[in-house]
């Protein structure tokens, strides 16, 4: 209870304070976003699966290891901040030592990653934990006229994480941009998936397995929150998925959307999260809104009914979203005024450039489509006037 009522009491006051650094803005519907400058491309490196696990991160991880250190800096202050003291004393004690109890392959590679980059384990455990809970973004499953799907999402992470009042950023979203990347996961030098994450995190957020199908994940706010599963492990309690893991499990060995859709609906999670799955077939787009035990609904693509499109942010479909977060009605409303005829990559992209969807928060925009395969994604940067969330 204490703590929940300190999350509220900052959440009010941070509502307060930028609402009063932050200049009114138009919500309009963005057109001719795509391409973005080449300066914001994100550069792809590949993970060779055929590697034992603790060598796979090696040539990234020391690649990236500035900007990571950087970026620890800005989670370390924030997790400081709570319960004087007493929860960075239990990184410590804990998240070492937790690596240990985590499924194969994840524990050497976190192991791996920490030697690469001469950080210590109980970090790279707490930057992998981090990303699990702290998620906050919009993604979209859309549907052309020819039954044709693409999948699409902002990645926004970094709300609490000190608002720089001068600057208009969030401190700790300005430390992720940089270690954005895309990832070919490859076996005997193939694609099995491919992936956009921050360096040095081994679950998945977003992510292609071509020619089988797409996914995206947002956080899911509830009382029942990943910090309970993470206290339960910790405990000993191993029954439940860490949700990048089970992810990472998706992507490697699902071989159907369906199939897809039953793993991530039906697993016991550590945190409640909303998947965001496209398929091959016309209709194949599916919103899950997971609970840590199951399923509490699964929203469909259903074109034949005008339901061409799904999106998604971090409010359960059947509510209203929040006054002081509603992404949700823009974006819909910016795909409706898109078409079901005009929808493509370019046109989607557009979609996520608009505010508030694309908002100070915003890392990265990421496009797929299945078929084909494809990947990209691009670093997001919000100009003011502009949202903080």
């Amino acid at each position: 209870m204490e703590v929940k009522l300190r999350f509220a009491t900052i959440f009010a006051c941070l509502v307060l304070v930028v609402q009063a650094q932050v200049p009114p803005f138009e919500e309009k519907c963005e057109h001719g976003m795509y391409p973005p400058k080449a300066e914001s491309k994100v550069a792809s490196y590949v993970i060779n699966l055929d590697l034992p696990p603790a060598e796979r991160w090696t040539g990234l991880a020391k690649e990236k290891a500035p900007q990571i250190k950087d970026m620890l800096v800005e989670v370390k202050a924030f997790v400081g901040a709570f319960g004087n003291g007493s929860i960075i004393a239990l990184v410590d004690k804990y998240l070492a030592p937790l690596a240990d109890t985590l499924p194969y392959p994840f524990a050497d590679e976190l192991k791996g990653i920490a030697k690469a980059t001469d950080i210590p384990l109980g970090e790279v455990v707490l930057f992998n934990v981090f990303y699990e809970f702290f998620t906050v973004c919009t993604s979209i499953v859309a549907e052309d006229s020819t039954g044709k799907l693409f999948h699409a999402r902002n990645l926004d992470f970094g709300l609490f994480l000190g608002w720089d009042i001068k600057n208009n950023t969030w401190a700790l979203t300005e430390k992720l941009r940089p270690i954005v990347v895309n990832l070919d996961w490859q076996r005997g030098g193939k694609t099995v998936f491919k992936s956009v994450n921050f360096a040095g995190y081994v679950g998945l957020l977003t992510a292609v397995k071509p020619q089988t199908f797409t996914y995206s994940m947002n956080e899911r706010f509830s009382a029942d929150g990943g910090y309970i599963g993470l206290i339960e492990w910790i405990l000993g309690s191993r029954d439940s998925s860490w949700m990048g893991f089970l992810t990472r499990d998706t992507l490697e060995n699902a071989t159907s959307f369906t199939e897809a859709e039953a793993w991530l609906a039906n697993r016991t999670l550590l945190a409640p999260a909303y998947f965001i799955l496209g398929g091959t077939k016309s209709g194949e787009g599916a919103i899950i809104t997971r609970s840590r035990e199951k399923a509490l609904d699964i929203k469909r693509l259903d074109p034949a009914n005008g339901r061409w499109f799904l999106l998604q942010t971090n409010y359960d479909n059947w509510e209203n979203p929040p006054f002081i977060d509603d992404r949700r009605t823009p974006g819909d409303n910016c795909m409706a005024n898109m078409s079901k005829s005009n929808t493509d990559l370019p046109h989607i992209f557009d979609v996520l450039s608009s505010k508030p969807v694309l908002n100070k928060l915003t890392t990265y925009t990421a496009l797929m489509q299945v078929d084909e395969g494809h990947l990209e994604s691009f670093l997001q940067e919000c100009p003011d006037p502009c949202i903080p969330w």
